[in-house]
């Protein structure tokens, strides 16, 4: 073995072996030099990691487009952020995720658009229960018209309608918090509350009367989406209040009720109805008009029209059909009243409608958060463009605080009176 081992080291160059003594030093010397500096890099890289990008990274970077624009100074928003970590008086108060979350609500708030917003996770999760039905509230969709807290519709029968809360109600304070600057979500995270416990509103029904105070004991809302009812002459009242997860099982329910009754007419009675889903509102419109005919077409920032038509199975096509709308009703609700009367010439009574014409989608992000952002403006049938301006009911009719009070609804009675005018 050491005969071989000798025999072999006698076949090697000197300067070989003179290289390869000089090529170990060397190497050991670059391995510490590596393992030195790159201590140092890595150190310096968490330490920045942790001062830059220590939450923002997964929620804003990971699984999106990385570039940054050219025109924005970004060091900017990292300098705010780090002289707020470094030298706030009250370290205790500092919430890197309140942060966060903040700095991407004053980015959407940026927009001037009450419609866009971003949702912490915990305003995704109500979101969400809203959609599906349940949640503890006072029962009442609420946005923002002409920069101020409005109501756009009680949910009947919920501790808000019970209490006396009216669409195009102005909501000046939330207990003895002023609403002045509060987003629409702030103010519903600060109206919702567990059961049994009360929430105040200062709310200014008449811009030239005189605040009024409502409180309000929250309860667990409860919201079935479609009802359906028959008055005289067989005539079907079909009430919707939302478009959400369970409107299209359940108008269809609906509309085999009305088809089995054999029913003379019907009321679509979508007052106070604050919206949902576009699709939903499509599939609705889709058991009134042939398939194929538009319903409603969108337009996306580059001008580019999108058309929804309806689906078929339009089982209540020919039964006439008369549409209630108020102040309340908006968005999806706007959707099917203006393709009904569009494509069927229905007639719609009642107040100026909301005027809530932009499309949302809701993109969802790392964290459990979204993103509700507004993509495109709605157009009916005919082209008309109703944002801000509502649609004009074919028949104005008020209903007064006396009829209110003494459970009139001169609505409905104008609605019938019109059916029975057609059967």
């Amino acid at each position: 073995m050491n005969e071989t081992n000798s025999s072999e080291e006698a076949n090697i160059q000197p300067p070989r072996n003179s290289f390869r003594k000089h090529f170990r030093f060397f190497l050991i010397i670059v391995l510490v030099c590596a393992s030195f500096y790159g201590g140092v890099f890595y150190s310096q890289y968490k330490s920045a990691k942790a001062n830059k990008t220590d939450l923002i990274q997964n929620l804003l970077l990971e699984n999106h487009d990385k570039s940054q624009p050219q025109d924005v100074d970004s060091d900017l928003f990292w300098e705010a952020w780090n002289l707020i970590n470094e030298k706030y008086v009250d370290p205790s108060k500092i919430d890197k995720n309140k942060m966060l979350y903040g700095a991407i609500s004053g980015m959407v708030k940026s927009l001037g658009d009450p419609f866009s917003s971003f949702m912490n996770p915990d305003e995704s999760q109500q979101f969400s229960n809203d959609m599906q039905g349940t949640f503890e509230g006072i029962g009442t969709e609420i946005g923002l018209k002409n920069d101020i807290l409005t109501v756009i519709a009680p949910i009947d029968g919920t501790p808000a309608d019970q209490a006396g809360l009216k669409a195009g109600d102005m909501i000046l304070k939330i207990g003895d918090t002023v609403t002045t600057e509060m987003s629409v979500d702030e103010a519903v995270s600060k109206i919702r509350g567990p059961k049994g416990t009360e929430v105040k509103l200062t709310v200014l029904r008449d811009k030239n009367g005189s605040p009024i105070e409502i409180t309000i004991t929250r309860d667990t809302i409860n919201v079935k989406s479609v009802k359906v009812e028959f008055k005289e002459n067989n005539i079907a009242v079909i009430k919707i209040s939302k478009f959400g997860d369970d409107t299209s099982f359940e108008f269809s329910k609906a509309a085999n009720e009305v088809i089995g009754r054999g029913s003379s007419g019907i009321i679509l009675d979508l007052r106070n109805n604050p919206g949902g889903y576009l699709e939903t509102a499509v599939k609705t419109a889709s058991k009134f008009i042939p398939k194929d005919v538009l319903v409603v077409s969108e337009e996306d920032r580059g001008g580019k029209r999108n058309e929804y038509k309806a689906e078929g199975g339009d089982i209540l096509r020919g039964i006439p059909v008369t549409v209630l709308v108020n102040s309340g009703s908006a968005s999806a609700s706007e959707i099917l009243a203006g393709a009904l009367r569009d494509d069927l010439g229905a007639k719609l009574v009642g107040n100026k409608t909301f005027g809530k014409g932009s499309v949302q989608q809701l993109e969802k992000m790392t964290g459990g958060s979204n993103l509700r952002i507004t993509i495109a403006r709605w157009l009916t049938p005919k082209g008309d463009y109703i944002m801000e301006k509502g649609i004009e009911p074919d028949v104005i009719i008020d209903i007064s605080d006396d009829d209110y009070n003494n459970s009139r609804d001169p609505q409905m009675d104008k609605a019938l009176e019109i059916l029975k005018g057609e059967i």
